[in-house]
């Protein structure tokens, strides 16, 4: 038998689960190889060791390098990547995802395809967002202008605290200099969060584009789920980012790092898990990962993958 070469594939029992994981890490003008269970990170200033499988999202900026060898540990440890343009403005592709089992990307499918179930999931979101009020009756035209109202006066009461000018909603994906501070910061702030949203997404084996509220886009489902927390944790930072800057300041670095510290201290991985089980009617008690296959059967609900059926009795 031919020996095997490189490290042993970690089993998915002894992966750390999403909940568990840092939340994002950006890297730009670097090189990243691997060295045994680590990712190595090589730029202008040294080397550093990341432990791949403790990290949720790996986000790809201009000017990474990444070698065979650490994208085969990045894969066989879940730890998922999206290449995004500079300064994290742009989404351009994503890598592999954790979950083995697509249970939960066909009870999404199930719940979007039914006009009552999606209104039902939507209607749960909104409801998330309003707490003390009963959303169970509103059309979603009467939703999307309730959060707009809300959003508005998140932008003024922040606008007001931080004394920020606040116009409006302004930016240019391809222009990142042209937008306002706070513009910017928003920017920044918004695809960090995506970006983890995303990771969890995927890593429980859901698509990123079956949206409930949003639709048409292959992120629709990651800017649904975005959207709960953009008023409690990215607004307010870029707020307070472009408060504080000084007009030399790189904002979208300053804006990453505080929401990275910021995702930290909230344990936001573990509530967007649990958010995720709730929108989907997962009990918390459910195994989340289950590496399993099946064959599908017109007959039969499923039937059992790797026997070959040439030789079953009809």
């Amino acid at each position: 038998m031919k020996k095997h070469s490189g490290a042993k594939k970690t089993e998915l029992n002894e992966l750390p689960r999403i909940g568990d994981r840092v939340t994002f890490i950006y890297i730009e003008h670097a090189k990243i190889n691997r060295q045994d269970s680590a990712i190595t990170v090589l730029d202008s200033k040294g080397i550093v060791r990341i432990p791949a499988s403790m990290v949720g999202v790996l986000l790809l900026g201009p000017g990474t390098d990444v070698s065979h060898r650490a994208i085969e540990l990045i894969g066989d440890t879940g730890t998922s990547m999206v290449w995004v343009g500079e300064r994290g403005v742009r989404h351009y592709a994503h890598g592999r995802a954790l979950a083995h089992s697509s249970r939960l990307l066909e009870r999404q499918a199930n719940l979007v395809s039914n006009t009552r179930s999606r209104l039902s999931v939507a209607r749960k979101m909104y409801q998330m967002r309003f707490p003390n009020e009963d959303v169970s009756n509103l059309t979603m035209q009467q939703l999307r202008g309730r959060e707009g109202a809300r959003v508005r006066e998140v932008y003024r009461k922040q606008s007001k605290l931080h004394n920020v000018e606040w116009t409006k909603r302004e930016y240019n994906p391809d222009d990142f200099e042209a937008g306002t501070p706070v513009n910017q910061a928003l920017s920044a702030g918004h695809v960090s969060l995506y970006g983890l949203v995303y990771s969890i997404i995927v890593a429980l084996g859901m698509s990123p584009g079956l949206g409930f509220v949003h639709t048409g886009h292959d992120l629709s489902f990651v800017y649904d789920i975005a959207d709960l927390y953009k008023a409690d944790l990215t607004i307010p930072i870029a707020f307070e980012i472009a408060g504080e800057s000084l007009p030399d300041e790189d904002i979208g670095r300053k804006t990453r790092l505080r929401v990275r510290d910021a995702f930290v201290d909230g344990k936001i991985m573990k509530t967007i898990v649990k958010d995720l089980q709730y929108l989907m009617d997962v009990e918390a008690e459910e195994e989340m990962f289950i590496d399993v296959i099946n064959l599908w059967d017109d007959k039969e609900e499923l039937v059992k993958h790797g026997v070959n059926y040439e030789e079953v009795p009809q």
